[in-house]
Formats: C-alpha cells, structure tokens, sequence
C-alpha cells in the first residue's frame, strides 16, 4: 500500500512538473541555470555550513557567488558589444568593397560591400536588441537569484522523493547519475569558466600588443568562444588574420595567426584543461561538441548546459548497462546513498 502511494505521489510530481515546464516555458532556462548552478556551489555550502556558519548565512554566501558569477559571466560581453559598437563597426568599415585576387596570369575581384554591410547591421541589430533585453535580463537575474537560494536552503527534497520510490537495490542508478551529473557540470563551470578566464587575459594582451582597435572588446570575444568546443577562440584568430589581409596588413595577419592560434586558442586548453582535467564529466571532446551543438540549436543559450549534461548521462546510462553482473547489486547502501553530496541528497539538517 505503502509503495502504491508513493508510485502515485511520483506519477503525480512527473505530471505537475511538465505541467510546470509548459506554464513556465518563459523562465524554463533560468530554472535550469538555477539548478544547475546550485548543484555546483552545494559543496560550498556544505564547507561554510561544517565551518559553523548558520545554514542561511553559509546559503546566501553561495548564492552571492553565484549572483556575482552570473554578472561577470554576462556584463561584460553585453557592456562590450553594446559600448564598443561603434569601434566594431569601424574596423567592419575598413574592409575594401572589392578584393583583388591574382595567382600567376589568373586575376578576378571579389566584391565583399554586401556581406561586410550586413555584417554592420547584425552589429548594430545585437547592440539594440540588448538595450532593449536589460530590463527581463535584471528580472531574469533576480529570479535565478532567488532560486539558486531556494535549492540550497531545501536541497534534500527531490532526493527524499527519489530515493522513497525507488526500492532500495535501485538506489545505486540515482546516485551514479547524480556523480555523473557533478563530474558533467563542475567540468562546464568551472573548467570551462576557468579557461575562459585566462583566454580573455592572454588574449587581452596579444590584441593590445598586435595594435587591434576595442582590444577588450575582442578580448571578451575570444573568453566567450572559449565555451564552444573544439573550434573555440580560433575562430576569432582565423578572422582577425582574414581582415588584416583584406585591409592590406599582411605581416599582422600572418602574426595573429602564428601567435594567436598558440598563445590564445592553444595554451589555455593545453594549461589550465590539463591542470583541472581531474573535474572532466568523462565525456570525449567529440560528444561533448554534439551536444554543445545540439542543446543550441534546440534550446538555444540554456543549451550550452543542458545538451552536454544530456549527452553525459547518457552515456553513464549506457556503461551501467554495459556492466557485467551489474543486474542485482547494489553499489551504495541505501542510507549513504540518501546522504550523497548534492541537491539530490535524502535530508536535510532542520537547524538554522
């Protein structure tokens, strides 16, 4: 009877939650930054709250981190694109109308006018469409705020209510996807955040060095580009080194394109990757890119967490059943299950 009432409590939560999703489609990224975010600072939590801090002070420390990363992760590329414009457009400007292209007795002219013009107006369309977006970007953020806070204070519940409808010897699946799903994000936060980071301070001084016009600007640029996989901050070297040709400025091109593609798009992956590599989710650089593109192109910004974390689980799913004698065994006892790190965990202390 006991286990009937729970299966129907879990029916019940499955349908209110996607009834939730659909009536709150609007913020649904934001609930997603929020837990996920959360699931990364919950360590933190738990260290200030060992350290004798009250569980609400060691909650609103974790989540001011959180608030702060949050700002420093989208203010500067927003202040840059939407200040800088004007300098953006300027270098878009120097571009020729028409190229010349002579290779022995072969000659021809590439009109380039019409793409460097629409690429002016993506510019000056982005620029304003920011001004227009900060007011439900502040509101966004204040919500993200207010959940980030939420999950930490209570994070024990959607763990209790798993751990309570699965029998015990299943307890094991929740909890490898829940190490799975830490291992996933902290490698999406932190090692990619960190690697942003020294991307836009590398790249800060190159492009200052090299005489670019907005150094922070593209600088910025190249941080941001640190988050797509793969192809990352040398797309933007690739395309410094295009234009510096294109404007007759071979030597820099050449020289962005030797120092850029080492000291920007190769050092921070070879550095701070390997340094932190031990946060990885266990994903290949080629999955992860699937679900990278994938999660954009399907749920746009929120995607870029959402599609690698998706495609990790996955492939945690796919080795539990690939597992010889896996079938019947129970990786954790029910009770150290149930007091896992994380949001996912059974309890929670009820002092504050």
């Amino acid at each position: 009877m006991v286990l009937n009432r729970q299966r129907l409590l879990a029916a019940l939560f499955v349908a209110l939650a996607t009834l939730a999703a659909a009536v709150l489609a609007e913020v649904l990224r934001t609930v997603v930054f929020a837990v996920t975010v959360a699931y990364v600072l919950y360590p933190l939590r738990q260290r200030l709250v060992g350290r004798g801090l009250p569980r609400r002070i060691a909650c609103g420390v974790a989540t001011a981190v959180a608030f702060l990363g949050a700002t420093l992760l989208v203010a500067p590329l927003l202040y840059a694109l939407y200040q800088r414009r004007a300098e953006l457009i300027a270098i878009l400007e120097g571009i020729p109308d028409v190229v010349p292209i002579s290779v022995g007795d072969f000659e021809t002219a590439i009109e380039v006018a019409p793409y460097v013009a629409a690429a002016e107006a993506f510019v000056r369309d982005v620029a304003l469409a920011l001004a227009g977006a900060a007011p439900v970007l502040v509101l966004e953020l204040v919500v993200f705020t207010f959940l980030v806070y939420g999950i930490l204070y209570r994070p024990g519940a959607v763990g209790a209510a798993v751990f309570g409808v699965l029998p015990p010897e299943y307890h094991d699946v929740p909890a490898r996807l829940h190490e799975r799903t830490r291992r996933t994000l902290y490698s999406i936060y932190v090692l990619q955040a960190a690697t942003a980071a020294a991307t836009f301070l590398l790249a800060l001084v190159v492009f200052r060095v090299l005489g670019y016009g907005s150094p922070v600007l593209l600088a910025v640029i190249a941080g941001v580009l640190q988050f797509i996989p793969v192809v990352g901050p040398s797309i933007l070297i690739v395309a410094l080194g295009a234009g510096d040709v294109l404007v007759g400025q071979p030597g820099r091109a050449i020289a962005v394109l030797v120092i850029g593609l080492v000291v920007v798009a190769f050092v921070p992956d070879a550095v701070i990757r390997t340094r932190l590599a031990g946060w990885t989710g266990k994903i290949s650089p080629g999955l992860y890119f699937v679900g990278f593109v994938g999660g954009i192109l399907t749920l746009g910004a929120v995607g870029v967490i959402v599609g690698p974390l998706v495609v990790s689980l996955l492939l945690e799913v796919i080795d539990m059943l690939t597992e010889h004698g896996a079938t019947g065994s129970v990786a954790h006892e029910p009770r150290s299950v149930a007091q896992e790190a994380g949001p996912v965990e059974g309890r929670e202390d009820s002092s504050d």
